[in-house]
C-alpha cells in the first residue's frame, strides 16, 4: 500500500526574501519558509527545539538559521542543531516548480 502525500502550493519563490523568510500559519504549528543566497527553499517548523524561538525572525546564513534567541545554528537540510548544541525541529519537503513553492505537511 503506497501512501499519497499530497503537495500544497503555499506561495512563489519571490515571496520569500533572499537570505530571509515566510511564515505559513498552520493550526498545527507554523512552519517558516526560508531562501537562501542562491534561491533554494527550505521549509521548518517555526520552532526552535532549545527554547521554542520563532526561527524565521533568525538569521539566515548558507543552509542554516541562528535562532534569535540564544544563537542556535539549524541545519535547513536536517532540521538538527549544529554542534555542540543538540536538538530537532521538525523539516517539512519542498519542491519549486518554476516560481512556485510546494510544501508536503504530512
Amino acid at each position: 500500500m503506497t501512501t499519497h502525500t499530497a503537495w500544497t502550493h503555499v506561495c512563489s519563490v519571490s515571496d520569500i526574501p533572499r537570505l530571509g523568510s515566510r511564515v505559513v500559519k498552520r493550526a498545527d504549528g507554523d512552519v517558516a519558509l526560508f531562501r537562501t543566497a542562491s534561491d533554494e527553499v527550505f521549509a521548518l517548523h517555526d520552532h526552535c527545539p532549545h527554547k521554542g524561538g520563532a526561527l524565521s525572525q533568525g538569521i539566515v546564513h548558507g543552509k542554516t538559521v541562528t535562532c534569535p534567541l540564544h544563537g542556535w545554528n539549524i541545519a535547513f537540510e536536517t532540521g538538527e542543531a549544529c554542534a555542540p548544541d543538540e536538538g530537532c525541529t521538525m523539516r517539512f519537503a519542498v519542491k519549486v516548480e518554476g516560481e512556485a513553492v510546494f510544501v508536503q505537511f504530512a
